[in-house]
This record gives C-alpha cells, sequence and structure tokens, in this order.
C-alpha cells in the first residue's frame, strides 16, 4: 500500500527539478500523475518515465492554464491531489531589474499559484475525497535573500495565499505549502558546481548536506497524504536547519550580484 493510491494528481513545472522529483514520488506511492510542464519535451519525458499523462501550459496564462487543468482531468478521471511547483529565478541588485523581469517573476512564481489554485479548487471539490494542495514555496520568502527581491517577494506571497486559500476551501480541500531551502537541482547545479561555494552551503547546514529534490517531493507526498488529513494552512520549511544558521547563501550571492 502506498501513501497516495488512487490519487490523481497534477504536478505544474513536472518536467524537472523538485516537480519531477514530486512525480516520481507519487507515482512511486500509488497515485497517477499529469505531468505539467511549460515545456512538452521536459513534461512528456518524465510523464513516459513514470506511466502519466504529459500537459503543456504556462501556469501565468490564466485561461490557458485552467484548460490544461481540464486536459488533464479528462485523461485521469479527475483530480483529487495538485502541486503548484512551476516557478522561476533570477539574480540581480534591486535597483538593476527591469519592469518587465520584475513583472515576469511575480507572474511565474506568485499569479502562477493564484491559476493554479483557481483551476484546481473545482476538480478537487469535485473528487468525492478530500481534496489536497501543495504550494512551492521558499526559504527566500522568509529569509529575503541578497539579489532576489522580486522572488523572494512573490515566494512570501505564495505563503500568505496558501493560508488564505485554506481558509476558504476547508473542509473539502486542504491547502498547505513547503518552503524549501537551497537544494541541489539543475537550477542550482551552476553554484554546486563550484567545490568552494558547494563546500560553504554545505557548512551552513546543520544536516551538513545540502537538500536534493527528492528530500522535498518526500514532503510533499506528506503533505497530500491521509498522514496530514489534520493539516492545512501550513508551511513546512525544507532546509536542513540552514534558516537556523546566519544568512547561509548572502556571501554566494553576494559574488553573484557584485556587491
Amino acid at each position: 500500500m502506498g501513501l497516495l493510491d488512487g490519487r490523481r494528481a497534477l504536478v505544474t513545472g513536472g518536467g524537472s527539478g523538485i516537480g519531477a522529483a514530486s512525480c516520481r514520488r507519487f507515482v512511486a506511492e500509488g497515485a497517477a500523475v499529469a505531468v505539467l510542464d511549460v515545456d512538452r519535451r521536459t513534461a512528456g519525458a518524465v510523464a513516459a518515465d513514470v506511466g502519466g499523462v504529459a500537459v503543456e501550459a504556462d501556469v501565468s496564462d490564466g485561461p490557458g492554464l485552467t484548460a490544461a487543468f481540464e486536459q488533464a482531468a479528462a485523461s485521469l478521471g479527475g483530480l483529487d491531489t495538485v502541486v503548484n511547483n512551476a516557478g522561476t529565478g533570477n539574480v540581480l541588485p534591486l535597483h538593476d531589474y527591469p519592469d518587465a523581469e520584475w513583472d515576469r517573476l511575480l507572474r511565474v512564481n506568485l499569479t502562477g499559484v493564484f491559476n493554479g489554485t483557481r483551476a484546481a479548487v473545482p476538480h478537487l471539490r469535485a473528487a468525492g475525497r478530500t481534496g489536497a494542495i501543495v504550494n512551492v514555496s521558499s526559504l527566500s520568502g522568509l529569509r529575503p535573500t541578497r539579489g532576489e527581491a522580486p522572488y523572494s517577494a512573490a515566494k512570501a506571497g505564495v505563503v500568505a495565499l496558501t493560508m488564505s486559500a485554506a481558509l476558504e476551501y476547508g473542509p473539502a480541500v486542504r491547502v498547505n505549502c513547503v518552503s524549501p531551502g537551497f537544494i541541489r537541482t539543475p537550477l542550482t547545479e551552476v553554484a554546486c558546481a563550484d567545490e568552494a561555494t558547494r563546500a560553504e552551503l554545505e557548512a551552513g547546514t546543520p544536516l551538513g548536506r545540502l537538500g536534493t529534490a527528492e528530500d522535498v517531493a518526500a514532503t510533499i507526498a506528506f503533505l497530500c497524504s491521509d498522514l496530514a488529513a489534520y493539516v492545512t494552512g501550513a508551511n513546512l520549511v525544507v532546509d536542513g536547519g540552514s534558516a537556523l544558521v546566519n544568512a547561509q547563501v548572502d556571501p554566494m550571492l553576494r559574488r553573484f550580484t557584485g556587491q
């Protein structure tokens, strides 16, 4: 028996990183999965790997995302579990962000979660069981980091949005959030490839290692399962304890921003 037997899940940003790891963990726990990504190729590769359904959509496009949820629900026979994971980032001094880049980062990282929640709720309410939404925020939303002002602002908004949605949609839908710390994924590999930077990051983590996408996926699976049946509106930090250490990533980001 798996934690998610019989669940029908959709994961945004499912083509890589935490999203792909979540798709794999969900299938291992007994769920059927729709892999949604803006990149058709990566969505298709993960879907083929796990025996899921690939769906192409941009989370910042509300009508397009709603249509993609309809497509996924039709393919899986409904939806009762959604992970709003898709996100993107950049590192610049605050005064150097062009308006368009500020807008893009908020549109994907915050409005994308709003769009995903709005698209999910009708399906989850109709599922015949308590639905589950997990939104992926970031430790940067709780402890903003140098050079990531729009990203940090958006991720802080995801935590507040999660709590608002938990208030509005219970008891039919539980809505929770995870805030990963510095996690080793394709997006962070440029930093991890440098031995000195990696050692510095590991030294700033009480558990002594960098987190993996699988670490975060395991927490997401827990929040979507019946083990978390009385958990809603929560934000679980998945960071190896790095938030307990002052400014773990600040020296690295100083180098990236030249500040």
